[in-house]
């Protein structure tokens, strides 16, 4: 019995695993902490993840960090504007050997696959990786080949505006839990930068601190979190209003409210708790919601964002009373 009990006590807890991932990807990205612990609740929320931002801040070094961070296959597909699908998903391959055609997997078949600069690659190209970002599958000459669990896409992209870019569509935009920006560091942090990352690769310096079993089992605590009925309506309340909101020609989608309840019941289980309180909501409602929405062309004129019109949402919506219950 008390073998057992010692076992037990020795049984890492999800706040464990998730601030000792966190930790290990802090000693590659330095001043990032917020960052990085998006990042994890978009993991551990079963989304995938859209990094935006201008090159050089550390886009391609953060998604690297977590992949090493877990025992657990990676893959990259770096997207240039002459990528095939096939490059993505896999061939159909004739064997002149065995007589038959053999299907060689593309980097797509990973637990976490790094999709750099994904809006250089061309439209049909960027479609490829819809089906196995909405349903966790790949389909190749009429078979179809499952992925993961645990799966997870991290995109990067540089700022739209930038020469060589095509824009992701809204449905493709759509099936991303959050957009997230690095940023460029604080004084202090970049000084840190220059110790860790002057004279070699941080990289090599970290291994993985889980497992693919570790997060499956994080990801299956997520989905026990209770949330209760007021927040659920709370959710529909947000939707409904983003859809009726005067500069907003496209608003939540019900995958976007599913979204945002999957990564809050994230976020309390990071903190905790076995439960969801509206500031859970409130706190990804930015990262999560503001890239699904779209801003009339006059209300852009006077510079109104979605990010924008998501804080007006916010702030005009009633959070329920005693909602946790």
């Amino acid at each position: 019995m008390a073998t057992q009990q010692t076992a037990t006590a020795q049984t890492p807890t999800f706040a464990d695993l998730f601030g000792g991932v966190s930790a290990n990807i802090q000693r590659v990205i330095q001043g990032k902490a917020a960052v990085i612990d998006l990042v994890l609740l978009c993991l551990v929320g079963e989304g995938h993840l859209l990094i935006e931002d201008v090159p050089g801040v550390g886009k391609t070094s953060l998604a690297k960090a977590l992949a090493r961070s877990i025992d657990c296959s990676f893959g990259r597909v770096q997207f240039t504007p002459d990528l095939l699908p096939s490059d993505v998903v896999g061939v159909t391959v004739w064997n002149r050997q065995t007589g038959n055609f053999d299907f060689r997997p593309g980097p797509i078949f990973a637990t976490i696959v790094l999709g750099d600069e994904i809006n250089r690659a061309s439209p049909k190209t960027q479609s490829a990786m819809l089906e196995a970002m909405a349903e966790g599958q790949v389909t190749v000459d009429n078979a179809t080949y499952p992925l993961g669990p645990p799966f997870m896409v991290i995109a990067t992209q540089n700022p739209i505006e930038h020469e060589g870019t095509y824009p992701l569509p809204e449905s493709q935009l759509d099936r991303f839990l959050m957009r997230v920006s690095v940023g460029y560091p604080d004084r202090d942090a970049e000084i840190d930068v220059l110790d860790a990352h002057g004279d070699h690769n941080t990289l090599a310096d970290i291994g993985p601190v889980a497992t693919a079993a570790d997060v499956q089992g994080m990801i299956n605590a997520v989905r026990t979190v209770h949330i209760a009925p007021a927040l659920k309506s709370y959710l529909v309340d947000l939707a409904d209003a983003s859809r009726h909101h005067p500069h907003l020609t496209l608003g939540m989608s019900p995958r976007a409210t599913l979204s945002l309840q999957r990564i809050s019941r994230a976020r309390a289980a990071a903190l905790g708790r076995a439960y969801v309180i509206p500031d859970d909501i409130k706190a990804l409602a930015q990262p999560v919601l503001a890239h699904r929405l779209l801003v009339r062309p006059e209300a852009q004129l006077q510079g109104i964002t979605s990010s924008d019109a998501l804080a007006e949402i916010l702030n005009s919506v009633p959070v329920p009373a005693g909602a946790v219950s």
